[in-house]
């Protein structure tokens, strides 16, 4: 079902049949560095991925990660969405997109809508998390009206995470 789409992408609700997909972005070298290792290396763990995270969530929430292709081709590259994660007080948006379509302005272009979308749905406030070292993704936030507030740590990651919040 899509419920996006701008200039150059579409967005729409992850399916157990977009696992092959998801295998690959999962195990992509930067998703596995900069997001971690989601344990998934099988189609059946990707199915299984979909449906308790996405899935799960569209359920309880409304909202979740969705996949994002480009119209042109139909191609997909990514995923980008909201997420409601029990550490953090708000919502916050979420991307991760294969390498090879990095420096596309993908991100940017997927995030900005997704969270126009949030603010669509009433969520008041959006903030977002990264890695310290992932110099890319924390480019895409401050394009999209976030800036670095605070380092925090946060269950299941070695690293503290960047705490990007709206510029108010």
């Amino acid at each position: 079902m899509q419920v996006l789409e701008t200039e150059r992408l579409v967005l729409r609700r992850l399916t157990p049949e977009d696992a092959p997909f998801i295998l690959e972005l999962l195990n992509d070298p930067l998703f596995l560095r900069f997001v971690g290792d989601k344990g998934v290396r099988t189609l059946e763990d990707a199915a299984e991925y979909i449906r308790h995270g996405p899935v799960a969530s569209y359920a309880q929430h409304g909202f979740g990660l969705f996949l994002v292709s480009r119209k042109a081709d139909g191609k997909p590259i990514g995923m980008c969405g909201l997420l409601k994660r029990p550490v953090l007080e708000d919502v916050d948006v979420g991307f991760g997109f294969l390498s090879r379509y990095g420096g596309n302005g993908y991100a940017t272009e997927a995030a900005a809508a997704t969270v126009r979308y949030g603010h669509q749905l009433g969520i008041k406030r959006i903030v977002a998390i990264t890695a310290p070292d992932n110099v890319a993704s924390g480019n895409v936030l401050r394009k999209i009206g976030l800036r670095h507030t605070e380092t925090l740590p946060l269950p299941g990651y070695k690293e503290p995470s960047f705490l990007f919040t709206p510029v108010e």
